[in-house]
């Protein structure tokens, strides 16, 4: 058994890898602002992580062999968590994104289209870190979503005192309602109301990651494994839109209609005209094994499908 803190935890994969650390045995703390309180038997601190003074403080004493942040998205939170562990966790993992390739945000090496990107591509020992930008703007934050992410890996990187590990997700699908970003439902009701899908004149494929095999991935980079620096975590095979919605097609008989965006308009979700398809064969190398999107693709939608179909109350 582990001492385990998981920072967020309170929906979606967070909540069922809290589920999974308990499951497997292991003592868990959470640590969110109280929206939504973690299963029976965790351990949880109602605490801001944005306020160090009173994150300190409801720390306490504690120690734990593990931390996984799940809510990281700026390097100034990155640098108050960092003070606020040190000395308490032996290990740091944070969950990242696929978006810290995207090279509409950042200058980035070039990858050639059809070659999967490596985690070297983004090096957070190298990135540079600036914590006096408004980081603390929400319109700011969400404008800089992926500079975000990457300065935090770099901060914890290049200033944690731990071991450090991030877990750099695909987009993630499945769970019916627990999708709470709405990617899937956006093309299933398009899709059967007959409403056009905007996309890019030429489309490119992406990667994807269930949130139930995300959640294994972080149980298992957290508690079975002690590897450092990041870590790309993607199902096996490449999709677009197009073949996304050929999977909803074939499960409700309407065909998809297609408009192409026009310059500047933004497209419906997962539909890139910009190379970032992640390559997963770092953690397969370390041990993780990878199911198929073609595998559970099905099921997701089926999922959103009845949720789509169930009438609001």
């Amino acid at each position: 058994m582990q001492s385990i803190c998981v920072i967020g935890g309170n929906r979606y994969f967070g909540r069922l890898l809290v589920q999974r650390l308990q499951a497997a045995g292991h003592h868990v703390t959470v640590i969110n602002r109280g929206s939504t309180p973690p299963p029976d038997g965790v351990e949880h601190l109602v605490v801001d992580r944005d306020d160090e003074a009173a994150l300190t403080v409801a720390l306490a004493s504690r120690t734990f062999d593990v931390v996984i942040d799940q809510v990281c998205y700026t390097p100034v939170q990155a640098a108050i968590a960092a003070r606020a562990f040190q000395g308490r966790t032996r290990r740091y993992v944070m969950t990242s994104t696929i978006e810290v390739y995207d090279p509409s945000t950042a200058a980035l090496p070039f990858i050639p289209h059809g070659t999967p990107v490596p985690e070297e591509t983004v090096d957070p020992a190298m990135w540079r870190v600036s914590t006096d930008l408004p980081w603390r703007d929400d319109a700011y934050l969400e404008a800089h979503y992926a500079e975000g992410k990457r300065q935090a890996e770099a901060a914890f990187t290049q200033h944690g005192g731990f071991a450090f590990a991030s877990v750099r997700s695909a987009h993630v699908l499945g769970g019916g309602a627990q999708e709470f970003t709405g990617r899937l439902a956006h093309y299933v009701e398009h899709i059967t109301q007959g409403r056009p899908l905007i996309v890019h004149p030429a489309v490119l494929p992406t990667v994807f990651i269930h949130y139930e095999e995300l959640a294994d991935l972080l149980l298992w980079a957290a508690t079975a494994t002690d590897f450092t620096g990041p870590v790309n975590a993607c199902s096996d095979g490449l999709f677009d839109v197009r073949d996304l919605s050929a999977v909803i097609h074939a499960q409700t008989g309407r065909e998809p209609v297609y408009r192409a965006a026009a310059p500047g308009e933004a497209a419906s979700p997962f539909s890139f005209d910009r190379h970032y398809a992640m390559s997963n064969a770092r953690a397969k190398q370390l041990g993780f094994t990878f199911s198929r999107t073609a595998d559970w693709l099905p099921g997701a939608v089926a999922e959103a499908l009845a949720v789509s179909a169930t009438p609001a109350l």
